[in-house]
């Protein structure tokens, strides 16, 4: 007997495309299947098969009612999805940064998306020189728009208990199941939303001539080759245990499945029902999701007890599990610690930090995204974050990042220092968010920033976007005042030729700085000129001493300093 082909969803698709925030009422199946009729209809005006951003913004704006900026959001999300090569993500950058206006910056899109001269799938754009590429396979952007449904809040379950719409419900555990529960990193979710929604999906990549005038499926419908590597967008698989991993289209021309899928070889195309039938009986949680990693992923002992804490903190990993997935780090329940790794185990990682509480967690190396939630009163100093940082659900935190995109919900008195060519999303829930510049650094950041392909400019820190209407008051967030702006030093030593924060600091923040440093000079001037002797010298330093420490333990800040002191032999962190 043949061995069987094991499929799932993949990760990324939810974890970094999948907007955590319910969609506008104007993406949903309805007007997704008038959309593939649309783009179809119009291949020659460069809809289909690959989507240009000026016919995206057409549609978006024109016929599905949607603001420009969330238009260019959906697109721009799609296009983080596909890994652009960093060297040409920075020279994108580099041509946005020079655009002198919003006019200017919309021809400089308008211009890299261009239709390419054949129209044929998976040619290069027409445009050899720009950097951007965002000439997108139309099926396969479908099916993302289609995937933001999975955050859409359901009256009828919330009725009945199994969901409900308020952005604060706590969850009982880092795997239990409930109203808040994250659906962006839960695998089990990813599957079971594919399973309910496989048919609308594959009548959204059915050709015209298969479906009828209602765009529903028959049962004499057939699915082209190209629909299943659009498919591919979302599902991948193996061949029975093996760890190598291949798109769903390769695996779906596999001989032995030919029976089950329905595929001939004559009209290189599948049977409707015997593909759904066959993706269905082969589909199977993620192995190298979530629910994997915190069943069987490796243990890590990163963090260091301090004294009076009773909990330990849980970290596991399933770096290194294939080539082909991204690594997963997942953290909860470090309270009252001090973490700090730079290591390749982070490199490139998803990363999930879970319930913590009073801590400091330092993640010095470069990785593909965060998430942050149910945390309060710590303070997380990130790499440069290829995709996304998603922050839900946490009370009094500071996150310190340069990353592509950052996304908020759910937050109380939080303070971000960023750098970002995109515009900080807030969507549902939060109260009282400071967002300030990017303050620090660490010896390797430049190359880190490098190897993701984030640059310094553009830099959108400055310019939130409230996603939502429910969040559309701008009370809820602020400029952090220069007043209350100190710069931050990262307290590890480390290899590298990083010594001042990338791209320096806006005026009004450095002009600040400059003017507390002159304050601390004529102090200590002062100091200089009284005239004191060696015992008023002695008294007055005790005294000073004594003030500072009233502060330390004030503010919360010795439990910092204190946590920094290195453990004692033999009890030395676990490498990893």
């Amino acid at each position: 007997m043949e061995a069987p082909v094991r499929l799932w969803v993949r990760t990324e698709p939810f974890l970094v495309g999948a907007l955590p925030s319910p969609p506008p009422a104007r993406l949903g199946p309805h007007y997704l299947r008038k959309m593939a009729a649309y783009t179809r209809a119009r291949a020659a005006e460069g809809c289909f098969p690959r989507l240009s951003w000026s016919r995206w913004r057409r549609i978006a704006c024109g016929k599905l009612q949607l603001d420009r900026g969330l238009a260019w959001l959906y697109f721009e999300l799609f296009h983080s999805l596909l890994r652009p090569d960093p060297p040409r993500s920075l020279e994108w950058a580099e041509a946005e940064a020079a655009c002198a206006g919003p006019d200017e910056l919309e021809r400089e899109r308008s211009k890299a998306g261009a239709p390419s001269r054949s129209g044929r799938r998976g040619e290069s754009p027409a445009h050899p020189n720009a950097s951007f590429s965002p000439l997108l396979d139309t099926l396969q952007f479908l099916l993302f728009l289609y995937v933001q449904q999975v955050n859409k809040v359901s009256l009828r379950r919330s009725l009945i208990g199994e969901e409900w719409p308020s952005p604060r419900t706590k969850s009982p555990s880092l795997t239990g199941k409930s109203a808040s529960e994250n659906k962006n990193w839960n695998d089990q979710d990813h599957c079971a939303f594919v399973q309910s929604h496989l048919s609308d999906m594959l009548e959204l990549l059915l050709e015209p001539e298969q479906i009828t005038a209602s765009s529903h499926s028959t049962h004499g419908s057939l699915v082209s080759y190209e629909a299943i590597c659009a498919l591919s967008f979302l599902i991948e698989g193996s061949v029975s245990k093996s760890r190598t991993v291949h798109p769903l289209h390769k695996l779906a021309l596999w001989e032995p499945c030919h029976g089950q899928n329905g595929y001939s070889k004559v009209s290189r195309a599948f049977s409707f029902p015997k593909l759904e039938s066959w993706l269905r009986s082969c589909l199977t949680t993620n192995p190298f999701g979530m629910t994997a990693c915190l069943k069987s992923g490796k243990k890590l002992a990163w963090a260091q007890q301090v004294e009076g804490t009773t909990r330990r903190a849980k970290i596991a990993c399933n770096t290194r599990v294939v080539p082909e997935v991204f690594p997963m780090v997942i953290m909860s329940q470090v309270y009252k610690q001090t973490l700090a790794k730079s290591s390749d185990t982070l490199v490139g990682a998803h990363v999930r930090i879970h319930r913590c509480n009073e801590s400091f967690i330092y993640l010095l190396s470069p990785l593909r995204s965060v998430t942050i939630e149910k945390c309060r009163n710590s303070t997380f100093v990130l790499g440069p974050v290829q995709a996304s940082v998603h922050v839900h659900s946490c009370d009094n935190v500071k996150v310190m990042v340069v990353c592509h995109r950052l996304c908020l919900s759910s937050t109380v008195g939080c303070t971000f220092y960023i750098l970002t060519p995109t515009q900080p999303l807030v969507l549902l829930g939060n109260e009282a968010v400071s967002f300030a510049p990017f303050h620090t650094h660490y010896p390797m950041l430049e190359d880190h920033m490098a190897q993701v392909g984030l640059a310094t400019l553009p830099n959108y820190w400055d310019s939130p976007m409230l996603v939502c209407k429910e969040s559309g008051d701008t009370s809820v967030f602020r400029l952090l005042p220069p007043s209350d702006f100190y710069t931050f030093v990262i307290p590890f030593e480390m290899e590298g030729d990083t010594t001042e924060t990338p791209g320096g600091l806006p005026h009004v923040y450095q002009k600040a700085l400059s003017q507390r440093e002159q304050k601390v000079q004529i102090w200590q001037k002062t100091v200089k000129e009284a005239g004191l002797t060696k015992d008023q010298r002695k008294q007055f330093q005790m005294l000073v001493e004594n003030k500072f420490y009233e502060w330390l333990v004030q503010t919360g800040n010795r439990q910092q300093l204190d946590s920094l002191v290195p453990p004692a032999v033999g009890s030395k962190q676990a490498a990893g």
